[in-house]
């Protein structure tokens, strides 16, 4: 993998991000109502044309998007990111009829979407879900169950449903549904979390389901459902690291300038000593986040392991930062309405969604040992190929 650097243009592409989320997005976030759905906020980014870039765009853009946004306001962020991940498998593997139905009120801001994996039961164990899909007939099924911790969920327009269909089979037996949320059956409710985003339970009670509203194949779900957290995986990362470079500035800005001990916190050799290692760990993030988007992006066959190291590093980067700003600050810091006192309620849930901190170094070490016996088989092939 070369040595990374972005083009000037992708720098100034960033810069306008970061000051049109200041300008235009964080105003709509913050008439919000917290733990709901922000149309508005829907709306501006289709308006905007960032949520039609989430489609045509490669996985480097993404991150670009997302850490950008993420560093002026994370509303706005998650917004975005929320649109993508729910109709991303519409984009990928949805029929012309599906991608007609969905992908334009998706782009422009009018259709909310939802990507419903979780369970109560299986949340990091994907392959474990128990939502059922109980044959109805030919080419027809019922779903039955409860899905858990569904951004966007209960309001979500219409959802990217994860359900088994063939018992006993893991994640050969799970299939991808398209499921609009005026179904017969599919009812739901908010939950309140730590950082008040719109998060949801979503009940099916024999909710039906044909042919036309499966996306991919029959029993192919899983590979729907990691496809698209494989290139969603590294933007998480580059989520973190946008709140990572937001929680350093605002240190650097408050250590230069705040007096204690006859002089500003900055000639404090614990403080300078602190706000350095808070820069190194975030631009160490930040880089590891484009390397495995370029992966992505070029096809390189290590993208999982390298996915799974940027979310890793980077959220537990952005949750060391965060932390550390917040003792930079004292006080003022969990002031509520402060920068860090949202940071520090925002930084948290990284490091649990799109696979735990745990799954992701389960999945780095078999990608290793992996990659190690097909180094040892190859050199046991070789030496055992006769010598001309």
């Amino acid at each position: 993998m070369p040595v990374f650097s972005l083009e000037p243009s992708q720098t100034a592409w960033c810069a306008e991000l970061r000051a049109l989320a200041a300008e235009r997005l964080r105003p709509l976030a913050e008439k919000a109502e917290p733990g709901r759905v922000n149309r508005p906020l829907v709306a501006a980014l289709g308006e905007l044309g960032l949520i039609s870039r989430l489609f045509t765009a490669g996985a480097l853009d993404l991150c670009l998007m997302r850490e950008s946004l993420a560093y002026a306001c994370t509303e706005a962020e998650t917004a975005l990111a929320l649109q993508g991940l729910g109709a991303h498998p519409v984009a990928a593997f949805g029929t012309p009829d599906q991608r007609e139905r969905v992908l334009p009120g998706v782009t422009a801001g009018r259709t909310v979407a939802a990507f419903a994996l979780s369970e109560p039961d299986a949340g990091s164990d994907a392959a474990a879900l128990s939502l059922r899909a109980d044959p109805d007939g030919e080419g027809r099924w019922r779903l039955t169950g409860e899905k858990r911790w569904i951004s966007n969920a209960p309001e979500a327009d219409v959802c990217t449903v994860f359900a088994r269909t063939a018992e006993g089979a893991g994640a050969r037996g799970v299939t991808a549904f398209l499921v609009p949320a005026d179904r017969p059956g599919l009812t739901g409710e908010p939950l309140e979390m730590l950082s008040p985003h719109p998060i949801g339970a979503l009940t099916f009670d024999g909710v039906p389901v044909d042919r036309a509203d499966v996306l991919g194949e029959v029993d192919a779900g899983f590979r729907v459902a990691m496809h698209t957290l494989n290139l969603f995986r590294p933007s998480v990362g580059a989520f973190a690291v946008g709140m990572a470079q937001a929680a350093l500035d605002a240190s650097l800005a408050h250590t230069a300038t705040r007096q204690a001990f006859g002089g500003p916190l900055k000639d404090l050799q614990t403080v300078a000593h602190q706000v350095a290692e808070m820069a190194t760990r975030t631009e160490a993030a930040r880089l590891l986040v484009y390397a495995a988007a370029e992966a992505h992006d070029t096809g390189a066959s290590d993208v999982r392991a390298r996915a799974a190291m940027a979310k890793l590093l980077a959220t537990e980067t952005a949750q060391y930062v965060v932390d550390a700003a917040v003792q930079l600050h004292g006080a003022r810091g969990l002031q509520r309405g402060h920068l860090l006192e949202h940071l520090y309620r925002e930084v948290r849930a990284p490091r649990v969604y799109e696979g735990a901190t745990e799954v992701q170094r389960t999945i780095i070490a078999k990608e290793l040992y992996a990659q190690e016996r097909y180094t040892q088989e190859l050199q046991a092939t070789r030496q055992e190929e006769p010598t001309p």
